[in-house]
């Protein structure tokens, strides 16, 4: 049976869940699906265009709505349940690839700049949260137990 776009995507979450960011490939993700690397060109370009799809599945849940404080927990949320996710969905943001939805709805329920900087915001610090999450389970630091209320005080700041 062959694979389809969803297939891969989500061997290539399986893949990020497993080795993190650093170590996904398209190696690996065709191994995680039995077929040979040149098999997954059928359904995505390149690695670039796989991590877009990748974010827009991880964010493809996020309720937008008019309570800004809500919306940014659930997003956090979406990219803190797979390993490396908020480094994915900073990764496509910046190369412009699968999140302009998630974005689109938050200019429409705020201010275009409001929004692109509770965007900016939730993804940074998530993606900085996730990073000492792991290095703190490594043994590498200490853990902060300060994380989330970081975060809630940020977006406070943010929305006020």
């Amino acid at each position: 049976m062959a694979n389809t776009v969803d297939d891969v995507v989500s061997g290539a979450l399986r893949v990020l869940d497993a080795y993190g960011l650093e170590f996904s490939s398209m190696r690996r993700v065709a191994a995680e699906l039995g077929v040979q690397p040149s098999a997954l060109y059928h359904h995505v370009a390149d690695k670039q265009t796989l991590l877009g799809l990748m974010a827009a599945r991880i964010v493809a849940d996020v309720h937008v709505d008019a309570d800004l404080h809500a919306t940014a927990h659930r997003l956090r949320a979406a990219m803190e349940s797979v390993r490396d996710g908020a480094e994915v969905v900073a990764t496509a943001s910046a190369f412009r690839l699968g999140v302009s939805d998630l974005q689109a709805a938050l200019a429409a329920r705020s201010d275009p700049d409001v929004a692109r900087t509770l965007f900016l915001y939730v993804v940074g610090h998530t993606q900085a949260s996730q990073l000492h999450r792991q290095a703190a389970g490594l043994g590498i630091v200490d853990p902060d137990p300060d994380l989330d209320a970081s975060f809630d005080r940020g977006l406070d700041i943010i929305l006020r």
